[in-house]
This record gives C-alpha cells, structure tokens and sequence, in this order.
C-alpha cells in the first residue's frame, strides 16, 4: 500500500460574501501533493475571491481553512511566503528590471533580511525561466516583452520562489494556444514533483485537461465540488454556465462544447 499523501489545503464548510451577497455556500475540499484543483465557473463568480482567501489575503465569510494541517492564522508571512506562492490575475504593473532580476523577486522569501541572491538563487530562476520557454530573455528588460511573455516570466518567478502549495489565477491568460499547453504541463510537473496546486480557469477543455478535483461554482452562491470526472458532466456545466453543452471523447479525452 502506498504511504498516504500529505494534505497541503483542507476546506472545511467554507462560505463567501461579498457585501451582502453571498459567492458560495459552505462547502468543504481537500487537496493532497500531488494533486490539482481547478476553480471553474462564469465571470463575477466568486473565484478570485476563493483564490485570495486560500491564500490568506481574505477572510471567509464562514467554515475554516487550513494549509499543511495548520490554520493559515497560524503561519508566520514569512513562513506563508515559503510555503504558499500566488500568482494574481493582474499581476502588478513591473518597473525597468531584466528578466532575471523580475523573477529572482521569486527567491526573497528564502533570503535573510538583509541577504542577496546568491549563485544558488540564480541558478533556480534560470531554471523557471526555462522551464516557461524564456531563458533567452533573461537579460531583456521585462517592459519590452509582449503580454503573454509577461504571463510566462510572472510564472517563472512564481516556480522560482518554490512553493509546496501554488495558486494562479487564471495563468493560461494571454498564452497562445502551444504555452497554454505547456504551461499546464509545468503545472503537471509540479504536482507530480510533490506539490499542491490551485488554478482558476475559464476553459472547460483545460480544466478537463488539467484537474483531479473542481469547485464549480454557478454564479447564484451554489458551489459544487469533488472529483473531476464527477463535476464536470454536461448537466452541471449547463446549470453553471447557462449554456446548454455537449461531450464527445476524441483520443481517449472528453471534450466539451456548446450547443
């Protein structure tokens, strides 16, 4: 019997408001290493909400949230920062610096307070740059780079910064259709490598693609959540999205589209 996966995030009867209204009911998850959660559901939703809460900078409305089988009130910044990376849908607006300098930001929660980055920490923010398909961009400065190479280096300072638990927010953003693929390949990589990981998504086929486990939320505070192939089914895709759907599989992969 394989030994039993640690648990890096348990949601326990979670709810969210914002204002008055209600983003979701109170529902509970877990996601072991190893293992990836896509948030699905239609714009306004309440899925940055949800990401910004998993990652500490938001509080539930109810239920508890634990990362790494302590509530996240429990973990130091500075020991949240090591443990836990985020990446924003809007990542903040970057001043002249090189590539390599943007994503060695990655590498801070690992410095002493008055250390710098050493051979070590470039050698790992070269890897990222990589791994994400830019390492010639190295010495560019970052505000000469288009969009979706903007998107790409911001992933690379996140994986710089290794977490053991890593939340994007809709990461696939201003990617042609080849780095959307790759970088959800990174993210699969990542996870088989031992780590948790939590992206929001707007493309049903990618979340097929990348998911173990799905919250959905609907748009009206109803959420559902639990295994991928048990969310995602046409029915419940047409309730969230109010569009009515279809499924074939092509290549051993279900594919979703609209009617």
């Amino acid at each position: 019997m394989s030994a039993q996966r640690e648990i890096l995030l348990e949601i326990d009867a979670l709810a969210l408001k914002a204002g008055e209204r209600w983003l979701c009911c109170a529902f509970s998850q877990r996601l072991a290493a190893g293992e990836i959660l896509v948030l699905l559901g239609p714009n306004g939703a309440g899925k940055t909400t949800l990401l910004r809460t998993l990652a500490g900078l938001a509080q539930p409305a109810a239920g508890k949230l634990a990362i790494a089988g302590r509530p996240v009130a429990d973990w130091s910044p500075r020991e949240l920062a090591r443990l836990r990376g985020y990446l924003p849908q809007q990542p903040p607006d970057l001043f002249s610096s090189s590539v390599l300098e943007t994503v060695l930001v990655g590498r801070h929660p690992h410095l002493g307070r008055w250390g710098w980055e050493g051979e070590r920490d470039a050698s790992i923010a070269l890897a990222a740059l990589a791994e994400l398909d830019v390492e010639d961009m190295a010495q560019h400065d970052v505000l000469t780079l288009s969009g979706g190479e903007r998107q790409r280096v911001a992933i690379a300072a996140l994986l710089a910064q290794a977490p053991r638990l890593l939340l994007l927010d809709e990461p696939t953003n201003h990617l042609d259709l080849r780095h959307q693929i790759a970088t959800l390949d990174v993210l699969r990589r990542r996870a088989d490598a031992g780590c948790g990981v939590v992206v929001v998504l707007h493309d049903i086929n990618l979340a097929a693609r990348l998911a173990d486990h799905v919250v959905l939320f609907d748009g009206h505070g109803q959420v559902q959540a639990g295994r991928c192939e048990e969310i995602l089914q046409t029915e419940r895709l047409e309730q969230a999205f109010s569009q009515p759907m279809s499924c074939v599989e092509l290549d051993g992969r279900r594919v979703f589209m609209p009617r």
